[in-house]
């Protein structure tokens, strides 16, 4: 089992989205790098849910990945932002996860305390610059984001 950071937008889809629905594919993924950690996910994996563009950003919540190679509908609905014109059914760019609710935190962990707890080495979300939506987290780092978002 490996652990992942996912960030969405809340007013978009948040932890309160998930629990509500349950399970959803993550849909509209359009970075490279983000596309190879998506695809790097195996079922089992757990998910810390990361709310960006919030006030304040940080850690609401855990997902674990229940089902990996889903096909991004996004990429063939010409109405969508995901849009890709260049993706084809018979061989999908855009692949990615379903992914199921598993708990809201009762400690939600800001940005500021994950940037005053760990180190952009320890949490690639902090590294100057990064802005992927898919990232790993390493065992250690984990169990202290699940340690100090349950406390």
């Amino acid at each position: 089992m490996r652990y992942w950071l996912y960030k969405s937008e809340p007013g978009v889809y948040g932890i309160d989205h998930l629990e509500r629905d349950g399970t959803t594919i993550w849909d509209g993924v359009r970075n490279y790098m983000a596309r190879i950690n998506l695809n790097a996910a195996a079922v089992g994996d757990l998910i810390f849910f990361y709310h960006s563009s919030a006030n304040p950003p940080g850690v609401a919540g855990l997902a674990e990945v229940v089902e990996t190679s889903v096909v991004d509908p996004l990429q063939f609905d010409p109405e969508s932002k995901y849009f890709d014109p260049t993706s084809k059914p018979a061989e999908p760019r855009w692949i990615t996860v379903r992914v199921k609710f598993v708990e809201k935190f009762p400690n939600f962990l800001p940005l500021d305390l994950l940037r005053r707890s760990f180190t952009p080495e320890e949490l690639v979300t902090l590294r100057k610059g990064n802005r992927l939506s898919v990232t790993p987290v390493g065992d250690t780092t984990a169990d202290r984001l699940l340690a100090m978002a349950r406390a």
